[in-house]
């Protein structure tokens, strides 16, 4: 395994929507997520997608109460009407925390590691981790949601 390099806005993969990968089990693939994990937690990160290593592919790793996600090509598939308002902070954008507006429950469909399907159920930091790392996935960055978020009390 080896650390990967973080990408840090404004590089532009980060504004790309990201390619679905085809075979999970690929080698490459395979040492990928190994890498994201390790990358992740020496950056002491709740979550983190490939386009912030570089890679323009739809996977992202998320760590929350010690239980380990690996989504690849993962979908939300259903939002709550309520949301809620908290602090994010994100490793493409070292030292900036900002007030960030969410969904407060998701599910998501996604496959694993091994290729199976796997559905989540989150609220709490989870739902917050998942619906963050799946904007990366589709090119939009946290500071997007802040300004939508003033656009709509304007």
């Amino acid at each position: 395994m080896a650390k990967l390099p973080i990408t840090y806005y404004p590089n532009p993969i980060l504004r790309k929507a990201a390619k679905e990968i085809l075979d999970v089990k690929k080698p490459s693939i395979q040492k990928l997520i190994a890498d994201m994990l390790e990358t992740m937690e020496k950056n002491n990160g709740v979550g983190l997608a490939a386009p912030q290593v570089g890679k323009s592919l739809r996977l992202c790793v998320i760590r929350v109460s010690e239980i380990t996600y690996v989504l690849v090509n993962p979908k939300i598939t259903y939002t709550s009407a309520k949301k809620e308002t908290d602090i994010e902070g994100c490793i493409s954008f070292p030292g900036k925390f900002i007030s960030i507006k969410r969904h407060e429950k998701v599910r998501v469909k996604a496959l694993n590691e091994k290729g199976e399907e796997i559905n989540i159920k989150a609220k709490g930091l989870l739902s917050r981790a998942l619906q963050h790392e799946i904007d990366h996935l589709d090119g939009i960055v946290f500071i997007d949601r802040e300004k939508e978020d003033k656009k709509a009390r304007r």
